[in-house]
């Protein structure tokens, strides 16, 4: 997150941070962002983050990162929010998620409309490019 953070800033674009309380303590926050809001949970952390996105970009990961993907994109699923949902498969790294997901599709435990709601590709600007259209159709 922090190089994404630094690259952004550096190209002349605002970052905004959130974090909670106890990780600030914990972790190095990034000081040096255009703003850094301390919440005090994490569910309290997806939900801010949540207000101040247009869309949901999630990158190669750990379980943060996947609780993060699921959550906004069963926020979609069951109608809470119609932000477009992305995930880029850098190098493959998701490719089993990915087969994990269409074989849910498949067997029926996902519809397929359902399924449609998250927007793989392994390269970021056709991705940004795509999670752009779909947020212009959706408005």
């Amino acid at each position: 997150m922090g190089l994404l953070a630094d690259a952004a800033l550096a190209a002349g674009g605002a970052v905004i941070g959130v974090i909670p309380r106890f990780l600030r303590t914990r972790e190095v926050a990034h000081e040096g962002l255009t703003r850094l809001e301390v919440v005090e949970t994490f569910a309290e952390r997806k939900e801010r983050m949540a207000t101040l996105a247009d869309a949901f970009l999630s990158l190669p990961g750990g379980i943060g990162t996947l609780d993060e993907l699921f959550e906004t994109l069963s926020w979609s699923q069951v109608g809470l929010q119609r932000k477009p949902n992305a995930l880029l498969n850098v190098a493959g790294f998701y490719d089993a998620l990915v087969a994990h997901l269409d074989r849910a599709a498949r067997e029926g435990y996902i519809r397929a409309p359902h399924r449609a709601l998250l927007t793989i590709g392994s390269e970021p600007v056709p991705l940004l490019d795509a999670l752009h259209e779909i947020a212009v159709r959706q408005a």
